[in-house]
């Protein structure tokens, strides 16, 4: 059965979207209704993007615009914006942004004694620099009535103190703490929220090394929904399961997160940070 268009006519903007949970996140909005701008980094992705654009119009009759964009560089952000206004305004110029997704990330896996620099920096810029450039570069364009949407993917090893996650775990938290001020500062425009996932079905966890296997299997152990079912999970995620402790989440199951706090139904929620990781931990 089809979803129900619930973002209809809405226009959503998620960055790395052209692969992975992106991918899958921006599908969700595109296959409720929503006008898509499919953001991604690099030439490689480019054939992705642009699938997926036509792939989405063809299925969905929504419109779909991939936009490349660098968004550890400070200028990206404003050409997202100035893109998806060349190309959804309307005949009188009206353009409005009524969701944002910050999900482009990156991974920084470096102890504290083995801490670069520079990867710290790439590290900050596109985890916590971007979403905050982006929302600026947006603000002109988001409604005025409350009923836009940002939504920030965060993570878990905010909370689960992961090894290895100095960067990346440190981040994801400074950009819970931006939810927060947004949502104060966006009030008359729109909810800002953080969706905080655990493991993902995203394929890294097959390339994962033993020790860092070994070290996140007790934290799977203890996770409520992550006991694999066999009969409904697949073989392979089955034998997973085995090797780490847990199934990982669903991409689907997790953009269905990100989809709730987006409905028009969720007004009444802001600045808070959703736990998307099986009850992995439980958030508040």
């Amino acid at each position: 059965m089809a979803p129900f268009r619930t973002f209809e006519g809405k226009l959503a903007i998620v960055t790395g979207a052209s692969r992975s949970f992106g991918a899958v996140c921006v599908e969700h909005f595109a296959s409720r209704g929503a006008n898509v701008v499919i953001v991604y980094a690099t030439d490689d992705s480019t054939p992705k993007a642009q699938a997926l654009a036509k792939s989405f119009e063809e299925k969905y009759s929504v419109k779909a615009l991939p936009v490349k964009a660098d968004l550890s560089k400070p200028e990206a952000p404003q050409h997202v914006v100035d893109s998806a206004k060349a190309h959804f305004s309307d005949a009188s110029g009206r353009f409005q942004i009524d969701i944002i997704v910050n999900n482009a990330a990156t991974v920084n896996a470096q102890g504290i004694d083995q801490l670069d620099l520079d990867m710290f920096d790439a590290t900050f810029n596109l985890n916590c620099k971007a979403p905050a450039l982006l929302v600026k570069a947006a603000f002109p364009y988001l409604p005025t009535d409350r009923s836009g949407r940002i939504v920030n993917i965060s993570s878990a090893t905010t909370t689960w103190g992961v090894w290895w996650q100095t960067s990346y775990a440190g981040t994801k938290g400074a950009l819970e703490a931006m939810t927060r001020v947004w949502a104060r500062e966006l009030a008359e425009r729109c909810t800002v929220n953080a969706v905080a996932p655990g493991p993902m079905d995203t394929g890294l966890y097959s390339g994962l090394p033993d020790e860092p296997r070994e070290a996140l299997r007790p934290l799977n152990i203890l996770t409520p929904l992550a006991k694999a079912r066999p009969g409904v999970d697949s073989p392979e995620v089955l034998e997973l399961a085995k090797s780490i402790g847990g199934r990982p989440g669903y991409l689907e199951e997790v953009a269905g997160i990100v989809g709730i706090a987006c409905l028009p139904e969720s007004g009444w929620m802001t600045g808070n940070v959703l736990g998307a990781n099986g009850g992995g931990a439980f958030v508040r």
